[in-house]
């Protein structure tokens, strides 16, 4: 998909990020977080035309299972080329995850990745997305969100444990890429721990 075609998605759809694709150096930044080396699974939140989804498949193993999920018709038909076995495309809301993982039996994920604008979200249905999100990732699993403002960060601290900020500047806009974390469970002696 052209920039072109991207403005007018964003023109046209409140529930589009970003005026162009995400820029290579950034999706290398935020994908950096993720343990490509063990099978994994991993939810995106609003993959737009599948920048990450590309990254993410072919960095990951045979046996990883990547979920997208984007609201926008145009993105979900271009996510829909990507000929992967591994990749699941849903025409959804993030809000509905929780019954998405249903579908495959799947209780907790390892990562989630999130380009959805927030910002453009009102409090109650960021509130759920953040709640439903932290539910749904394993013991020391991880939701990475690149966002155009630092606004997320304070919502998140809501509901993850962890959460950390930068910048990348090396992105048209500009974004804020969040790591919020859950706590993993260490057992020592038999007893498990929160770290």
């Amino acid at each position: 998909m052209s920039t072109l075609t991207y403005l007018k998605n964003f023109i046209k759809d409140r529930n589009v990020a970003s005026i162009t694709p995400s820029s290579m150096a950034m999706v290398k930044r935020v994908c950096e977080k993720i343990d490509f080396s063990k099978d994994n699974v991993i939810v995106e939140y609003g993959p737009g035309n599948g920048v990450f989804t590309r990254y993410i498949l072919d960095h990951s193993t045979k046996g990883s299972r990547i979920i997208s999920i984007e609201l926008n018709a145009n993105f979900v038909k271009d996510l829909g080329l990507i000929r992967d076995e591994r990749l699941h495309v849903y025409h959804d809301s993030a809000e509905n995850v929780g019954r998405i993982l249903k579908t495959f039996d799947i209780v907790q994920v390892d990562y989630v990745l999130s380009g959805i604008p927030f910002s453009f979200i009102k409090k109650k249905q960021k509130d759920a997305i953040l709640s439903t999100t932290s539910s749904v990732l394993r013991p020391g699993g991880k939701f990475l969100a690149y966002q155009t403002s630092n606004h997320l960060k304070q919502p998140l601290e809501k509901h993850f444990p962890l959460v950390s900020m930068k910048y990348e500047i090396r992105n048209l806009p500009p974004m804020c890429l969040y790591e919020a974390s859950t706590m993993a469970s260490v057992v020592t002696n038999g007893i498990a721990h929160k770290s």
